[in-house]
């Protein structure tokens, strides 16, 4: 058995779960997600938890059912708490700027690098070195992050470039003169 697909997922109030066949809406005080999952997992919600089981043990069962748990308590967050990932400019010159919905960085290329969040999510800048990536979708924040991470990514040997503020950079020793 699936150690993290037989946990309970724990339903705050003011969250609704819908399901209709195989897709499944959450609703919640942030706002609404909706994915299709596997018709071989099963979902049963009683009382305040929510339930995921599977139809067999066969590999293909297994392998779905810890996987769909974990889409579902994902989903139940991002509707409560939201997800953000922040993430650092570093270098000299290097810097980021606000204009309407979309963000504006300045990297140390010859253009401005212009990125437009899609629907759902939200860019903000703080400081002209930092940026912050905010919705209720987890896959959707963390893919806009790695975009915007992989314009310019950090180098090993001075650190320059856009890094996760928890990320840590190995750096390497450079050239030696005789």
């Amino acid at each position: 058995m699936s150690r993290i697909g037989r946990k309970p997922i724990e339903l705050p109030a003011g969250v609704e779960l819908v399901q209709k066949g195989n897709v499944v809406a959450v609703k919640g005080p942030l706002g609404t997600l909706q994915k299709e999952l596997p018709r071989q997992i099963k979902i049963q919600v009683e009382g305040n938890q929510i339930h995921v089981t599977r139809r067999s043990d066969d590999k293909d069962d297994r392998s779905l059912h810890g996987l769909t748990r974990s889409l579902v308590a994902n989903m139940v967050q991002g509707v409560t708490k939201g997800y953000t990932k922040t993430l650092e400019l570093v270098g000299v010159g290097y810097r980021a700027a606000k204009q309407g919905d979309k963000v504006v960085i300045s990297i140390g290329y010859s253009h401005p690098v212009n990125i437009e969040p899609p629907p759902g999510i939200e860019l903000e800048v703080p400081a002209p070195n930092r940026i912050v990536v905010k919705g209720i979708d987890k896959e959707a924040v963390g893919m806009l992050a790695a975009n915007i991470r992989a314009v310019r990514e950090p180098e090993p040997y001075k650190g320059k470039g856009i890094k996760y503020d928890t990320e840590r950079i190995r750096r390497k020793v450079g050239k030696t003169g005789k």
